[in-house]
């Protein structure tokens, strides 16, 4: 088959960035890690184990709220914008448009779950549940494993929690355990063993701990749960053993769902050996359990598809793109067909934007992994692929243009191109 691309010949130009923390990252995300670090959870900048294994990143870091170091109208203004979305970007950090992930995992932060969770608001909450629903994942270290939940065993009884997200349906447990330090027993059987062999004796020593929890298996515990490692056996003769309770657990309901990591300890802070081995084997199981790409449409021949409603229209398959984002059709082409055209087209005002158009048989299309691709600077494209084989074919879209991220003491913060996030909007069209 023969492959013939037209090339749109008006480049646009190519902005400097002011401060660029842009990293290579997974296809199809902005980046890999978003760190909440924000109001009454630590206001931590740096997950050594993120480094380790090569990632991008990006935080929210709030005021401490202890040490003289105050909490104020700032912190939580800006959390609010973050996470639930502003003027600016209306879907929010975590969110494309169309409501996608745009992070790989949404990592929680030790501290106090239930501040947390209040500061962050039943919009907040909803955004982190539609980050996990749509296929972004969770890793979550003592407060951030408890926040998953739907609440606490209390001695007795189940303590519902209003602000704590639900993500993982199952109850917590406290340790009850303040500033010590605990061990961890790795099942044979465990994920965790894809990613590094732990010394080879199945067990983690001295992992630091502060009234942390565990999964609890006696009230509505979900089927689905996987435990991944358990607490030691007891040797300190503790009023309530807590021996052999899933200390590490993980959660992923069905295949478009991202995957639930909650650990109720502290290997985040770690920077070497078998604790940072477990913390970057959270993280590696979390990614590996992103939800599957999904398809907006499957295109009809001849009939023009428009891409151009806003994240508050509740229509995710007409939708903008945003930065870094792909968005996936497919079309069928019968036997004996002498030419497919495939067209990306702009929307008037919305020219001096770089989005990509690509092509595949039988499979998703990304970079590098293509039939046929035009990564040229512009919107309009036109692909021509002659005597294309019959089938299903796959066509993506995927938008170059991104803000620029600037380091500042709460974190992150966008300049530049801060128009891509409420989306670009495009048409498709197939011909044959």
């Amino acid at each position: 088959m023969q492959y013939r691309i037209y090339l749109n010949l008006a480049l646009t130009a190519i902005l400097a960035p002011i401060y660029s923390l842009a990293q290579p990252c997974s296809k199809g995300y902005y980046k890999d890690v978003f760190n909440d670090s924000g109001i009454r959870v630590t206001s931590r900048s740096d997950l050594p184990a993120v480094r380790y294994l090569g990632l991008s990143m990006e935080s929210f870091i709030s005021a401490k709220g202890e040490d003289g170091d105050v909490i104020t109208a700032i912190d939580s203004m800006l959390q609010k914008q973050l996470i639930e979305g502003s003027e600016m970007d209306e879907n929010g950090i975590l969110l494309y448009p169309d409501g996608a992930p745009r992070f790989r995992v949404l990592y929680v932060n030790g501290g106090s779950s239930f501040s947390h969770g209040e500061s962050l608001g039943h919009t907040g909450i909803e955004r982190i549940k539609q980050f996990v629903a749509n296929g972004g994942s969770y890793v979550g270290t003592c407060a951030g494993s408890a926040l998953s939940s739907t609440g606490i065993w209390k001695d007795t009884h189940f303590q519902s929690q209003e602000y704590y997200f639900g993500i993982w349906p199952g109850v917590i447990r406290r340790t009850e355990l303040a500033k010590t330090y605990t061990g961890m027993n790795i099942p044979g059987d465990s994920p965790l063993l894809r990613y590094y062999d732990f010394g080879g004796d199945l067990h983690i020593d001295s992992m630091r701990h502060n009234l942390g929890n565990h999964a609890y298996t006696s009230f509505n515990y979900p089927q689905e749960t996987e435990v991944l490692a358990t607490y030691e056996t007891d040797t300190m003769q503790l009023e309530r053993a807590i021996g052999g309770e899933p200390g590490i657990w993980a959660y992923k309901p069905y295949a478009s769902a991202g995957r639930a990591v909650m650990c109720g300890s502290h290997p985040e802070a770690i920077t070497k050996g078998e604790r940072l081995h477990l913390m970057s084997a959270m993280l590696r199981y979390a990614m590996d359990g992103n939800g599957i790409a999904k398809i907006k449409a499957d295109l009809q021949n001849g009939s023009v598809r428009t891409m151009n409603k806003n994240t508050h229209d509740g229509m995710p398959d007409y939708t903008k793109i945003g930065d870094k984002q792909y968005h996936h059709f497919t079309f069928k082409i019968p036997k004996h067909t002498e030419k497919v055209t495939i067209t990306l087209a702009s929307v008037p005002g919305y020219t001096n934007y770089d989005l990509y158009l690509l092509a595949r048989k039988d499979g998703f299309a990304f970079k590098g992994e293509s039939d046929v691709q035009d990564l040229t600077f512009g919107v309009d494209k036109t692909i021509e692929i002659e005597q294309p084989q019959s089938g299903t074919w796959y066509v993506s879209v995927f938008c170059d243009t991104s803000v620029d991220a600037m380091q500042t003491k709460y974190g992150v913060q966008y300049t530049g191109r801060t128009d891509v996030l409420n989306g670009v909007p495009y048409t498709i069209r197939i011909d044959y």
